[in-house]
């Protein structure tokens, strides 16, 4: 509780924080106007846009737990996603959300490693789709990233850096397993003898337990090579609805001009830039890449519009994603409580 605590104030913090230094130097009432005299018509697709990318995650979690025979519905599963958002954004670089998904798909049943199978495959093809993104956008729109980011495209490097690093270090757990082992005992055993970590058996037999979750993810993935294929282009969908989150919102404030390309690539390369970087919800440098980068696109309508774009993609989840998490914390330890209490000798049980 103490480290979930320590999270929420973070968040908020840094959330305080980039309140203060998007106010600062701006007639928020001025701010206020541009945003109600948005065209709400266009706001409403974005709202679904926003949605959608949670939907998506949900339908893929959804469909793996059938493929391992769990028939699991449609809205526990929208829950485990949203649970995810909504802890992934609490937490430096959205490691907070998979823990609290397998901990709630555990809690309805389903079993542990099949769950455990699930969201590892659920967070390769994330890592992987982005990956393929950024050097997508490095290859065929290198001109528009150095024309647009500027003196912040070394953010831009960094952010597809950390991504491939990842995906590539999940890709070498699934597919070469043995060896993978070996390295990272290697590597322990190294920082055991400089005395940089403390030896620990434990620490050992969670990396063995690690590295055997994602072999039972490859082994999903080669039964099923056509609908993986289909869950990993759902995958690249999902991230699509976020891109074009933006180019509704551009139309809401200027209803005629710009590039329907433009503005997508752009956020594309924002979100490849900020993901993985250790900020919860990549608050601040979100905001920052997107009033340098998208200045000469929406000119006047920057600021409003990033605060309807920041406000559908991120906290509208978050705040759907809260409610989600209270239901099920509550709804958990009031089944834990009635599976506890104690039973008369005769009669029916409370189940029953």
């Amino acid at each position: 509780m103490k480290k979930k605590l320590g999270n929420v104030l973070f968040f908020f913090a840094v959330m305080g924080l980039t309140i203060i230094l998007i106010c600062r130097n701006h007639d928020l009432g001025k701010v206020v106007r541009a945003i109600q005299n948005a065209n709400m018509t266009w706001l409403f697709p974005a709202a679904l846009s926003a949605f959608l990318f949670v939907f998506c995650e949900c339908v893929i979690i959804w469909d793996l737990l059938r493929l391992l025979g769990h028939r699991t519905s449609l809205l526990q599963c929208l829950s485990y996603s949203f649970v995810g958002y909504f802890y992934s954004g609490i937490t430096p670089s959205a490691s907070g959300g998979q823990p609290m998904q397998l901990y709630y798909m555990h809690k309805d049943g389903n079993g542990l490693t099949d769950s455990t199978v699930v969201l590892l495959t659920v967070a390769f093809f994330s890592r992987f789709s982005l990956t393929i993104i950024g050097i997508f956008l490095l290859v065929f729109f290198n001109g528009l990233l150095t024309q647009y980011f500027q003196g912040y495209y070394f953010v831009y490097w960094l952010g597809l850096i950390l991504n491939t690093f990842i995906a590539f270090a999940i890709f070498a757990v699934m597919v070469w397993p043995k060896m993978v082992r070996r390295v990272i005992s290697a590597a322990d055993r190294l920082l055991v003898h400089f005395r940089l970590l403390r030896g620990s058996a434990e620490r050992i037999q969670k990396i063995e337990s690690v590295v055997e979750d994602y072999k039972g993810s490859v082994q999903l993935l080669v039964r099923h090579k056509k609908k993986a294929l289909g869950l990993f282009l759902l995958t690249l969908f999902q991230r699509a609805t976020l891109y074009v989150l933006t180019w509704f919102v551009f139309r809401s404030f200027i209803p005629r001009g710009g590039s329907f390309w433009t503005v997508v690539l752009l956020q594309a390369a924002i979100y490849v830039s900020v993901e993985m970087l250790p900020l919860p919800g990549s608050q601040g440098i979100s905001e920052l890449l997107y009033r340098s980068v998208f200045a000469p696109v929406f000119h006047a309508s920057l600021t409003p519009s990033m605060l309807v774009v920041r406000g559908l993609d991120f906290y509208l989840l978050m705040l759907v994603g809260m409610i989600f998490s209270v239901v099920r914390f509550f709804r958990t330890k009031k089944r834990a409580g009635s599976a506890g209490a104690p039973q008369a000798e005769d009669g029916p049980s409370a189940a029953g």
